[in-house]
């Protein structure tokens, strides 16, 4: 009985899921857009996180912050590239700040868990921000005092805030990997509710 009543609440919980609408991007970055990169644990999550805000045409899968010039899901998960999962995204300006960005990139994460977030644990899931010059990395320690000051958070915010340096983009596989792949059990179970415990806390503009 127990497992019947477990595997009907796992469909149950397919079903919902799969009637979600997750926005699809692409990989290619247009004339007008601006770039910004972060890490925030699993990056399937930070995907659909970005996506969803209006302003924001794609948030491609990959891994920064690391060494390694060839990484791969395998070398990062391993914790030897010092590479964590990373989101490359691409915005317009004019319809979405980088400030708004910042802020989605707290609220959607706990940034006060060392090399973890929930049950994702690990060097390549540790919390990192990108800055592409000054008035970035301003408006990011500016946004970490906020939170700071406001008693956000019981624990001190960990989240590295490092200049930008490379990307490299994930292997097709992961890219859309939610809207593609609704019924996986770790998608349905924790991505999207993570998701959409997410988008009731945050007021933004979603697609």
């Amino acid at each position: 009985m127990k497992l019947l009543i477990a595997i009907i609440s796992l469909l149950s919980i397919c079903l919902n899921t799969s009637a979600q609408n997750f926005p699809v991007g692409s990989t290619k970055p247009l004339a007008n857009e601006a770039v910004a990169t972060f890490s925030e644990g699993c990056f399937w999550h930070a995907e659909i996180v970005f996506q969803s805000l209006d302003g924001v045409r794609d948030a491609v899968s990959g891994y920064a912050g690391g060494t390694d010039t060839n990484p791969s899901y395998e070398k990062v998960a391993g914790g030897n590239t010092g590479h964590a999962e990373t989101v490359q995204v691409y915005y317009d300006p004019a319809k979405i700040s980088y400030e708004t960005l910042v802020k989605a990139f707290f609220a959607s994460q706990d940034p006060t868990t060392l090399n973890r977030q929930g049950n994702d644990a690990g060097t390549e899931y540790r919390s990192m921000v990108f800055y592409r010059n000054e008035k970035e990395k301003q408006i990011i320690e500016s946004e970490v005092k906020r939170l700071t000051d406001l008693k956000v958070y019981k624990n001190k915010i960990v989240t590295e805030v490092v200049p930008f340096k490379k990307f490299y983009t994930a292997e097709g596989y992961h890219q859309e990997y939610i809207h593609n792949n609704p019924d996986n059990s770790y998608v349905a179970n924790v991505s999207i509710p993570e998701f959409l415990s997410f988008k009731k806390r945050f007021k933004a503009n979603y697609k």
